[in-house]
């Protein structure tokens, strides 16, 4: 049985989101999407509550950073300017998202093995990295709630994830008669609980 680990952990001086979200005490930066990328850098695809694109941009470990939009925008972080923490990437660890980020500490949901958690936290502690523990659950098989169930199947058979894609993101709200902020948040939540359940699998049939 695996178990599930609600964290915050305070992102080191040099971090990109760390650093922005300092100066920016009051806001919050939310990372709905994250790609690593070769020679250690990436993608990230974010959301935030207050105009941080000043800071961002002229950040040291961005490369690029998109104009917002609605709040969104999409950066290029560079080798170094700030990705998942040490002890993630050694232990193959990858939090869900999306994830928030608020004057520094970033609340990150992660699941494994019960081994394989409790390593995660020994090595924050061993590490000297600051973070507070706010909640663990043993997971069982359930992969969706009910409700992500019903909108994963409608979504599946009117062809959501076809592609192309037979249905949009409006026409497929308008047809579950929820708003369309709504079901991208369930979406979302569905795809990333299923990508992290089939995580390992990818891995072994793409090797």
């Amino acid at each position: 049985m695996s178990q599930q680990l609600r964290i915050d952990v305070r992102l080191p001086y040099g971090h990109w989101a760390g650093d922005v979200t300092r100066e920016h005490p009051s806001a919050t930066l939310r990372i709905e999407q994250h790609m690593p990328l070769s020679r250690g850098r990436g993608t990230a695809r974010c959301w935030s509550n207050e105009d941080l694109h000043a800071t961002v941009r002229n950040h040291d470990g961005i490369d690029q950073c998109t104009d917002p939009e609605d709040g969104r925008f999409s950066v290029n972080i560079s080798a170094g300017g700030g990705g998942f923490l040490r002890p993630l990437v050694d232990l193959g660890v990858v939090p869900r998202t999306p994830f928030e980020v608020r004057d520094g500490w970033v609340e990150w949901t992660v699941e494994g093995s019960r081994d394989t958690m409790r390593a995660l936290v020994n090595r924050f502690r061993g590490d000297e990295i600051p973070h507070r523990l706010l909640s663990t659950r043993s997971t069982g098989a359930r992969l969706l709630t009910p409700r992500q169930r019903q909108v994963f199947e409608v979504a599946s058979r009117e062809g959501y994830w076809d592609v192309p894609r037979r249905i949009n993101l409006t026409e497929l709200a308008g047809l579950l008669d929820v708003a369309k902020s709504t079901l991208s948040s369930q979406l979302q939540r569905i795809e990333s609980a299923v990508f992290h359940a089939f995580t390992e699998e990818i891995r072994r049939r793409s090797g």
